[in-house]
């Protein structure tokens, strides 16, 4: 609709088609129409105010079948759609296409490939690794949406000076039952206590160049870390249905770097500096990312180089996003220069997509409760229990079906929670505001759909041909014009990396529905079988743009 009136203006104003469209906007109060032209730019060309420049436009414009009318308010031209028209094309559109709806082929015969989640190995599931799997997750949805293959990579924190310390602290102090029983927990109860003492950093260090060198005590231990800490992270990635494409870690090129240093000083970009090896980035504004430190192990840039030049020989990528916190911006920018230097064209095809921090209510860094280290999968079933408890003062169900209500709200507050917000703002975490029934959350959407698929199930409705109706209501228009705007959300929400949209679009799409709930009545009314067709049109695209976020809808609440 929006090409529609760029080419109806573009017949009447000197701005080309793309300029327009840019410029056409969709009013948040709908009574001045479904679509606005701004005239403020046409001011300074035609030597006229706007007020003057639309009052004269509506009069040149001749009203096309597709607009119900066209009007000037102040300085805008707004444009009504043809509500009949509207409904005809959207609906027949969703009750054909269902699931596909918003889809796109975008990105056919292209790659997206997506580091996300990486938790460190040996440490708990951190809280703002949470972030990530959410983030990343959402915005893989959103690509394969798009048509692209999507590469879903975690990419554990499994290599580095840290591991050198643990090794050290287990070979002292460390429990094999404790280890069988409680991998992370007693890991990182070493790894808490050897970072107290100054005599573990040399020993740490002697550590991990045993690593590096294939030492076979320290790669067995490593290994056996390794492998429990990858079986702990499985059970929240199931609690939260999320899965990947490959799982590799840093450790991966441990033995490829050699090749990344090699073509480092081939392109002389690698200078000495107290006995390390760097790349100096200074004219570039970014400072000198360090390559090879004085003892001569690796850093967290060269595994990063490494592995971004081996994703692109094996995958081909027409994109690569790293979804990881802000404060590696520097990191990043880093990374992406020192491979352009390198000769990569498709460094310029890289993407840091950042986000903000969780906070807790009081406005602080969500890291410690009370001086406890948190532990996600706690986190997650305490919310889980508190969703069952909210279910039970609504309704006395067990078993299965309490379980499985549960678990989809929860994981809907949650991931709503988070999503709603744009991913580069710092966010309070609050798990009692996420699970409320009412206001913007994840079980208001969830409750929103489980009531219209109860009206349709009472009507014993099934899925049907769209027929013109006597009338179509304001408020009927308003929520046809809503569905009508998701494959525009989707788009968006790809080109800038933020699921937020597709959440906000959700929760006003389920408000509007519900302001149609409580307008008329739908079972019974003269019009109810264009009105079930409504309520069956608007399920469908909320339990799409859900999908995209991760979660899964419910029949009932």
């Amino acid at each position: 609709m929006k090409q529609l009136i760029a080419a109806i203006l573009e017949k009447h104003i000197p701005l080309k088609k793309n300029k327009i469209e840019e410029l056409i906007e969709i009013p948040k109060d709908a009574r001045l129409g479904d679509y606005a032209f701004p005239c403020f730019s046409l001011a300074g060309i035609l030597k006229k105010i706007p007020q003057n420049i639309a009052a004269d436009l509506i009069k040149k414009i001749k009203l096309p079948n597709s607009l119900e009318r066209i009007e000037s308010a102040g300085p805008y031209i707004n444009f009504f759609i043809n509500r009949n028209l509207l409904a005809a094309k959207v609906i027949t559109q969703v009750l054909k296409e269902k699931s596909q709806y918003g889809s796109s082929d975008l990105g056919k015969g292209k790659t997206i490939v997506i580091d996300m989640s990486s938790p460190n190995i040996a440490k708990p599931f951190g809280i703002g690794h949470l972030r990530s799997t959410i983030i990343g997750n959402s915005i893989s949805k959103i690509c394969s949406f798009s048509g692209f293959k999507t590469i879903k990579i975690n990419y554990p924190g499994d290599w580095g000076t840290p591991f050198g310390k643990i090794i050290a602290g287990y070979k002292e102090f460390g429990n094999p039952l404790e280890l069988e029983k409680n991998p992370l927990k007693h890991l990182y109860e070493i790894y808490v206590k050897v970072s107290k003492e100054e005599s573990y950093e040399e020993k740490g260090k002697e550590w991990f160049r045993k690593l590096e060198s294939g030492d076979k005590e320290a790669m067995k231990l490593w290994a056996k870390f390794r492998e429990l800490s990858l079986k702990d992270f499985e059970k929240i990635y199931n609690i939260l249905g999320i899965s990947f494409d490959e799982i590799s870690g840093e450790s991966f090129y441990n033995n490829k770097m050699g090749k990344t240093i090699i073509k480092l000083e081939k392109k002389k970009l690698l200078e000495k500096s107290n006995d390390a090896l760097i790349v100096n980035l200074e004219k570039y504004g970014l400072g000198v990312c360090l390559i090879k430190k004085t003892d001569g192990t690796t850093l967290y840039a060269t595994r990063d180089l490494t592995a971004a030049i081996d994703r692109y020989k094996r995958y081909t990528f027409f994109k690569m996003f790293y979804e990881v916190g802000g404060e590696q911006k520097l990191h990043f920018k880093q990374i992406f220069k020192v491979l352009e230097l390198m000769g990569y064209k498709w460094a310029k095809n890289c993407y840091h997509v950042d986000h903000g921090l969780y906070l807790d209510k009081d406005g602080k860094k969500f890291s410690t409760r009370k001086g406890k280290t948190i532990f996600m999968e706690d986190i997650l079933n305490e919310t889980i229990e508190i969703a069952k408890q909210e279910i039970l003062k609504r309704e006395k169900i067990s078993g299965k079906e309490l379980e499985e209500r549960a678990h989809a709200i929860a994981i809907s507050a949650i991931l709503y929670g988070d999503l709603s917000n744009f991913r580069s703002n710092d966010m309070i975490f609050d798990i009692e505001r996420f699970l409320s029934f009412e206001g913007d959350t994840g079980p208001y959407l969830l409750y929103t759909y489980a009531r219209a698929r109860s009206i349709l199930k009472k009507a014993n409705y099934s899925s049907s041909k769209y027929s013109s109706p006597n009338e179509i209501t304001n408020i009927e228009k308003r929520l046809i014009f809503k569905i009508s705007q998701f494959p525009e959300t989707v788009h968006k929400a790809y080109l800038s990396f933020a699921p937020n949209l597709i959440a906000n679009y959700s929760y006003d799409l389920a408000k509007t529905f519900n302001e149609f709930y409580h307008s008329s009545q739908v079972i019974g009314s003269k019009n109810e079988k264009f009105k079930l067709v409504i309520v069956d049109s608007f399920s469908q695209i909320l339990k799409n743009a859900l999908s995209l976020l991760g979660i899964n809808v419910i029949e009932r609440m």
